[in-house]
């Protein structure tokens, strides 16, 4: 492997559990599926680090979704960030590769210098599931809390979920020989296995929103603590660098654990926007709705705010009027 060549592990989630700790948990690495995702737009840096986040974060949870079931992670904010949005659909087969998307929504004069995570203020994060046709979809919120999104999705897990969750995140702009500046991500996530259902309350916590610690005591704490000093040793270069794989890395923080991994899952960018989908939203109004949306030269455009797809129609052909017999 040469520098500027795609490494072997970009753009994967390898799933695995410590035996010894009663954890599980996912290492990703994220190459081009930023690529995919940052490219479409025109980000200032810091929103450009919370999609980057956003995307390794539905990378590591959505790695537990079963075939075709769809992840959405969202975060709705009153700062300058308005909104950001990400969509996991798993495999439609097993060896194929999951697919994720991701936007932000923001106001240009109100992004600052600051931090990424300052330009999102009070809101909430939330999490969707959809597993499918005649199934009710399953959705989760908790406040946005913390100083990063990683937080947030750890105060969901204790809030929702009732699961003591941890993440480990780096990402990036990398500079390599051969190769544009671009981002990379990579990130480690360990859970506490669930003794019961993860929907079940255990507890009241601290304060007014749960943390991990809430939910763990006597020998379950020691292992949560334990597990948890060692992964606070990882460096940034070893979550994202290329020279250190997902396995060599659950070795070096975790041997004593005795790590056991699974099958790696493949990620990519992917959208599922098409002119048939933009027909069909654009069905449920009434041709007087279309002659508002129609532009000068007489047709209706719609562009995709993930992929950044443009659809150009003749609004004779949308709108249920229209489309009337």
């Amino acid at each position: 492997m040469t520098l500027g060549s795609k490494i072997a592990w970009d753009d994967t989630v390898l799933p695995f559990q410590l035996d010894a700790s009663d954890m599980r948990g996912r290492v990703a690495r994220l190459d081009g599926v930023l690529d995919g995702i940052l490219k479409q737009h025109n980000y200032p840096q810091a929103v450009e680090a919370l999609v980057a986040e956003m995307a390794l974060l539905t990378a590591l949870i959505g790695q537990t979704m079963s075939l075709r079931w769809k992840l959405s992670l969202q975060v709705q904010s009153k700062g300058p960030v308005r909104m950001i949005a990400t969509d996991y659909y798993a495999p439609e087969k097993e060896g194929e590769p999951a697919r994720i998307r991701a936007y932000a929504s923001f106001d240009e004069e109100r992004v600052t210098d600051g931090a990424p995570f300052e330009q999102v203020g009070e809101g909430y994060f939330a999490i969707l599931i959809d597993q499918g046709e005649g199934t009710q979809p399953y959705q989760g919120i908790t406040p946005l809390a913390g100083t990063s999104l990683s937080q947030c999705a750890e105060a969901y897990f204790a809030q929702s979920e009732q699961l003591p969750t941890r993440f480990s995140l780096s990402f990036g702009k990398s500079s390599e020989p051969g190769r544009p500046e671009h981002w990379r991500a990579g990130g480690v996530m360990l859970q506490h296995m669930p003794k019961a259902s993860p929907f079940a309350a255990q507890g009241e916590g601290t304060g007014e929103v749960l943390t991990a610690e809430d939910l763990v005591s006597g020998d379950e704490q020691e292992q949560w603590n334990r597990v948890n000093m060692l992964l606070a040793t990882v460096e940034d270069l070893e979550l994202i660098g290329p020279s250190v794989s997902p396995t060599e890395l659950l070795l070096r923080l975790f041997h004593e654990e005795q790590p056991r991994v699974y099958d790696t899952q493949a990620v990519r960018f992917g959208c599922t926007c098409s002119e048939d989908r933009v027909r069909q939203s654009l069905s449920i109004y009434s041709a007087k709705d279309i002659a508002t949306m129609t532009t000068d030269e007489g047709r209706v455009t719609a562009d995709c705010q993930f992929c950044g797809a443009h659809y150009d129609l003749d609004p004779a052909e949308v709108g249920f009027e229209a489309t009337k017999e």
